[in-house]
């Protein structure tokens, strides 16, 4: 399923998208609040991505890679993942590479992830930050998520215990 938004196309994670993904990964900086550190190897990061589709073709996840429309020039991911239809709930998460921080390209890209899990029956998403993620949790809540709870030492990031804030909303 591609979407697309006024400056975005959201097009579906794939194999050849693994050169494009693997520097964003690579980058400390960018991966400061996720749960593992920066991953040098691009064969892990092909394996992560393999992963990632594997969910896809099981409809237990959605995960796009994010082109500027006009030039088609690679930003990063975002994703609607841990789908649960009994639930009607999915979690949703991206990626940017550092050069696109601070456009607007993760707001607009997750406004089209909410609509699209509107339309797949989902009537609450959830998201995690790493306590310290200022930007993303700026963006969570401009997009109307809500702080719902805080759970300390959740992430073991290679030997450090990090705590995390979860993030919800109603659709």
């Amino acid at each position: 399923m591609i979407l697309e938004t006024e400056r975005l196309t959201l097009s579906p994670l794939a194999a050849a998208d693994g050169p494009l993904v693997h520097p964003i990964m690579a980058d400390p900086e960018v991966m400061a609040h996720w749960d593992v550190g920066e991953i040098d190897d691009p064969d892990v990061v092909d394996q992560m991505l393999a992963g990632q589709m594997d969910a896809m073709a099981d409809e237990r996840a959605f995960y796009w890679a994010m082109r500027l429309t006009g030039d088609g020039t690679f930003l990063g991911l975002c994703d609607l993942s841990d789908i649960d239809r009994r639930h009607h709930r999915a979690e949703v998460g991206f990626i940017l590479g550092k050069d696109s921080w601070g456009r607007g390209y993760a707001y607009e890209a997750m406004q089209a992830v909410m609509n699209f899990a509107a339309t797949q029956g989902m009537q609450r998403l959830w998201a995690r930050t790493h306590v310290g993620n200022e930007a993303s949790e700026k963006l969570l809540t401009k997009l109307g998520f809500e702080q719902e709870g805080y759970m300390r030492g959740h992430v073991d990031r290679d030997g450090e215990r990090r705590d995390v804030r979860l993030w919800g909303l109603l659709l």
